[in-house]
């Protein structure tokens, strides 16, 4: 995970969050299409990026290994 710190006046403030998750499974094709369903509703399920929505841009991607 990697977030995007920026000052506003003498205050730094958060901005955006990008999420990286590392996926180890046997064979990544079989599996691509649920993993990238998981993740589009992603951000509407968890209570975190809700909790944060509007103030704090969210964005993923899965690499798999």
């Amino acid at each position: 995970m990697v977030g995007d710190v920026e000052k506003e006046g003498s205050v730094l403030i958060l901005r955006r969050i990008h999420v990286n998750y590392k996926l180890s499974v046997p064979n990544p094709d079989e599996v691509r299409d649920t993993v990238a369903r998981v993740l589009e509703m992603h951000v509407d399920k968890c209570p975190v990026a809700l909790s944060i929505k509007g103030a704090i841009e969210v964005t993923t991607e899965v690499e798999f290994r």
